[in-house]
């Protein structure tokens, strides 16, 4: 495979969560390195994660291991234990199928935070927890907890 032209590549955005849950995660651009290179059994994502913004809700996944390392600026790591500083040089992961794990990644600094995520491809196995909120999700879509879904924007 012959070098990935990362500054080619399309810069994409966006939020897939439903309403409220979607704003506060609005503002990050990624490019998609795992997709260029044709990968189809892990994900590779240049992220760029602006001031005040979350990578995501915190949540786990059911059949989904992830990594992320952190090249530029930092990130809060907040986790069920505590919250945990990363910086350029950083890196944690967390294997699949593990409740106590939840995670997600806030920038909390006055400048951009550059990381690359990484994470298994399996959607249709897959299934996502939000302790911290009234959703789950999976092949079906976002969902409460009693089993409503949430409508789609």
């Amino acid at each position: 495979m012959p070098k990935i032209e990362i500054n080619a590549l399309e810069v994409r955005s966006g939020c897939s969560y439903p309403h409220p849950f979607k704003e506060i995660c609005l503002g990050a651009t990624w490019r998609r390195l795992g997709d260029a290179a044709g990968l189809t059994d892990f994900g590779v994502n240049l992220v760029r994660l602006p001031p005040g913004k979350w990578s995501s809700q915190r949540h786990w996944h059911t059949h989904e291991d992830e990594l992320v390392y952190v090249l530029e600026g930092e990130v809060v790591l907040v986790e069920d234990d505590d919250d945990h500083v990363l910086r350029a040089g950083d890196c944690a992961a967390w294997k699949a199928g593990e409740p106590g794990q939840a995670h997600h990644l806030q920038n909390r600094s006055d400048r951009d935070a550059v990381y690359i995520e990484v994470g298994s491809r399996k959607p249709d196995a897959d299934e996502c927890d939000y302790p911290d909120i009234d959703m789950v999700t999976g092949p079906g879509g976002y969902q409460h907890r009693d089993g409503r879904l949430y409508p789609e924007d």
